[in-house]
């Protein structure tokens, strides 16, 4: 085969029997769900959050299931052919250390994009745009 160049980079998402697009609302939901496994980080910031949270909760009940869930809020993205960028903009519980959450949060995004996606992360970006008391945090998801 001629095309070392292709096979040098090692991309799973171009082979001889075809290519593999990943759509951005793939990588955003992708990226969205792995912020969220991250304790003490919350996708969105405050007000926006608790909206978000209680739209989906009435959302889900009247379509019947949460298969609509929007687990890309905060989330934007970037998708070439084999990279992506991620921006997220989260609250973090009061009394954690924002930059060992946003750290936490930023090798989590990474690992399970690039894991589930074969796409190469080049940059997580996140915006800490909010603190909150984690008392406060049962009633936003009510």
């Amino acid at each position: 085969m001629s095309e070392g160049s292709s096979s040098s980079q090692g991309s799973p998402l171009k082979s001889e029997m075809g290519n593999t697009v990943i759509s951005s609302a793939v990588v955003s939901q992708i990226a969205g769900i792995a912020a969220q496994e991250v304790e003490s980080a919350q996708m969105g910031g405050g007000a926006s959050a608790a909206v978000g949270g209680i739209l989906q909760s009435v959302a889900g009940s009247v379509t019947g299931g949460t298969s609509g869930a929007n687990y890309s809020r905060g989330v934007s993205v970037e998708v070439g052919e084999e990279e992506a960028a991620v921006d997220l903009t989260m609250t973090v519980d009061y009394g954690q250390s924002v930059p060992r959450i946003a750290e936490a949060t930023r090798r989590n995004v990474i690992n399970r994009v690039e894991n589930l996606t074969g796409l190469r992360v080049t940059e997580v970006n996140i915006l800490v745009s909010d603190v909150q008391i984690p008392e406060e945090r049962p009633m936003l998801e009510q």
